[in-house]
């Protein structure tokens, strides 16, 4: 009986045990899942660089020439460009050198003729005394005629004046032109020489300090025989300035000039010897050349500015040795002409920025110190404004109409 009643107590609790574990376990709440990704399938990836985008095929590549370029016919080919060459500068036709001064006298006047008008309002005086002479004497001195000149010029006035007794305004200044005329000396003989010889051109050296312009004057002279139907050879020997070169072989294309240069900082005589070469071998009219800016105060520079001279003497006869002068340095300029003339034979002035300067006497000064005619004048910065110098049209521009 004991037995029985503890297997029950036995059992009853083995079944509340279990009804507990079973409660328990249906209020414990399971955890949420996890979220899923979305269901989305991605693009496969692109290849990147070194990677091909898929499994090579066997078959042949095709050549460049198989492939049709863009907007070309099916089959064309690719042909390789030929670099195409700068084409050659035009040759341009000069002016004509005849009557080139007439025709820029209006420039020179605007510049020149207070010299004239001044003079001839002073001589228009009803009394000429003593201080009208001086100030005519002021006036040309201003001019830059020099000391020599304007005494004599003053002291021909007072005779022809005191001869003439009454003076119409038309009678000074026929008498004003005259005596301005005879002091230019009108006999020179102002023409460039330049003609060939037998076998050998002519040929001019171009010298003179810096700064006055002779490499431009240079490239204009040639513009001027050109026009004239001669052939020309430029010698670029100033080899101190790469740009001078530059600049003259510029000058000589414009007008199918060729142009003899050398290395930088070379040889001047060197570069002058073969362009004196160069004329006789392409049979050329006139070889002009181009020497350095010698300062006048260098003795080495201008000794070589000798040797220069002689070693073209060795193949042709020197013509010209033409000195361009700065018209605006006045009397600075004869400095430079006395020593100039010292190293070499100068034949003939080119008075460049004439039209600048109302100091024209300088015409009158520079050649009664080297006793060489003006040969040539630059009245501007055109191509065509170097003209040959006519000391009527000079005289006209200086006292107007």
């Amino acid at each position: 009986m004991d037995t029985l009643i503890l297997a029950v107590v036995i059992a009853v609790v083995a079944l509340v045990a279990l009804a507990g574990l079973v409660v328990g376990t249906r209020r414990r709440k399971p955890p949420p899942p996890p979220p899923s990704a979305p269901d989305i399938t991605a693009p496969p990836a692109e290849p990147t660089v070194g990677e091909e985008a898929e499994t090579p095929r066997d078959e042949g590549r095709r050549t460049i020439e198989e492939v049709d370029l863009p907007g070309s016919p099916s089959g064309a080919t690719l042909v390789e460009e030929v670099p195409v060459e700068p084409a050659a500068p035009a040759v341009e036709v000069p002016e004509p050198t005849a009557g080139r001064l007439v025709r820029l006298r209006a420039r020179l006047s605007r510049s020149q003729n207070a010299l004239g008008k001044g003079l001839l309002t002073l001589l228009s005086r009803e009394h000429l005394d003593e201080d009208t002479w001086e100030e005519i004497e002021d006036t040309l001195l201003t001019a830059d005629v020099g000391v020599q000149p304007t005494q004599e010029l003053v002291e021909r006035l007072r005779e022809r004046v005191r001869v003439l007794g009454t003076r119409t305004p038309d009678e000074l200044r026929v008498l004003l032109r005259e005596e301005l005329l005879q002091l230019l000396n009108p006999e020179f003989d102002r023409s460039v020489r330049t003609d060939a010889k037998e076998g050998t051109p002519g040929v001019v050296m171009v010298v003179g300090v810096n700064g006055t312009g002779k490499t431009t004057t240079t490239g204009k002279l040639a513009r001027v025989l050109v026009a004239d139907g001669k052939t020309v050879v430029l010698g670029a020997a100033d080899t101190f300035r790469a740009a001078a070169a530059d600049q003259l072989q510029t000058w000589g294309e414009r007008v199918g000039a060729h142009t003899v240069r050398g290395p930088e900082a070379g040889d001047p005589a060197s570069v002058a010897f073969d362009s004196v070469k160069e004329g006789i071998v392409t049979g050329a009219d006139v070889v002009l050349i181009d020497t350095a800016g010698r300062l006048h105060t260098k003795t080495g520079l201008m000794d070589e500015l000798g040797k220069v001279k002689r070693v073209v003497e060795k193949q042709a006869p020197l013509d010209e040795v033409l000195l361009v002068l700065d018209a605006t340095t006045g009397q600075n300029g004869l400095v430079q002409a006395r020593v100039f003339a010292e190293v070499v034979n100068i034949t003939g002035i080119v008075l460049t920025k004439l039209d600048g300067t109302a100091k024209g006497g300088i015409v009158v000064a520079v050649q009664r110190e080297l006793g060489v005619p003006v040969k040539l004048i630059g009245l501007g910065e055109g191509a065509d404004d170097l003209a040959p110098f006519e000391p009527g049209a000079f005289v006209d521009a200086l006292i107007g109409d």
